[in-house]
């Protein structure tokens, strides 16, 4: 979950040579005894080749995209701990530096990059292991329906998007709320669910339509499930909170990135491949139509 905090914090046998069996010859007197003589040999079979055992691919070929985000993500967490970050109560400050999300930072400074850098940036190892734990699973579900590029562009874009959303609503500037520090996959995550609810209406899926389904109402339950623990954390007005606005531009990110989209599997691999391209350039050109936006409404008069 992105967190943040308030402003104010073979068969043949072993021989293989062939032997000649004894000569037959017709009997004398026969009508045969006249014609030449023929000689007859034992042909043995020929040796087959050994069936070669069918390899089987590993377990991370199928999702290569999904294993590379989640070692990215820990590989930017261990070195965050190498370099003096607190694993389990990490500061703003110590987040900020290794590119965590803020409003003034974004929409002031224009550092847009920290809303990429932050998808890679966890509250801890608690934080860190449960987003990674969902992004894995999600990841197995959707790559092979999007192939790694569409997995890692998803993740990406949708992250982008759910961070873009948190600084809108929480921009720290004057006219606006107050901003947040803001960390974390799940931004990406819910992103994530989002392309899965709609790739999982498809009826090209060669799979069992009730099969089909449970997944997708299992991805739906695990949507409202985390909107509702967001909201339980802002009712509660912790100082450590989630980032239900990230969460929310991230699924809404899924939704749209997920509309052009056919499935791999059932799709002719030409249209596949022409729409994941419409759906990449067309999310970025939204996502930059809204960064332009939402910084012209805050300081493009000021």
């Amino acid at each position: 979950m992105s967190e943040s905090w308030q402003n104010n914090r073979g068969n043949g046998g072993p021989f293989r040579a062939a032997h000649a069996e004894p000569e037959i010859l017709p009997p004398a007197g026969s009508p045969g005894a006249e014609e030449p003589q023929q000689t007859y040999y034992y042909e043995p079979p020929q040796p087959q080749p050994m069936p070669q055992p069918e390899r089987r691919r590993p377990r991370w070929a199928y999702a290569p995209a999904t294993y590379v985000l989640v070692g990215i993500n820990c590989l930017v967490f261990l070195v965050m701990v190498l370099g003096g970050v607190s694993p389990v109560a990490p500061t703003p400050e110590q987040l900020l530096t290794y590119g965590a999300d803020y409003g003034p930072y974004v929409l002031v400074l224009g550092e847009w990059w920290r809303l990429l850098t932050a998808t890679f940036v966890h509250v801890g190892l608690i934080h860190l292991a449960t987003n990674m734990w969902c992004l894995w699973n999600l990841g197995l579900l959707g790559e092979p329906l999007m192939g790694p590029f569409g997995m890692l562009a998803a993740y990406v874009l949708t992250g982008i998007g759910g961070n873009l959303l948190s600084t809108a609503i929480h921009p720290g500037v004057p006219g606006g709320s107050g901003g947040i520090v803001g960390a974390g996959a799940s931004g990406a995550v819910f992103g994530l669910a989002g392309v899965l609810i709609v790739l999982l209406k498809s009826p090209l899926l060669p799979l069992p339509q009730a099969e089909v389904q449970r997944l997708r109402k299992s991805v739906i339950w695990f949507a409202v499930l985390n909107f509702v623990i967001g909201a339980g954390t802002w009712i509660a007005r912790t100082s450590l909170q989630i980032d239900n606005m990230a969460h929310l531009g991230g699924f809404l990110s899924g939704l749209a990135f997920a509309v052009p989209l056919v499935p791999r599997i059932g799709a002719r691999r030409e249209i596949f491949l022409r729409r994941r391209w419409f759906a990449v350039l067309g999310m970025s050109f939204l996502l930059l139509l809204l960064a332009f936006g939402i910084r012209s409404f805050y300081v493009g008069g000021r």
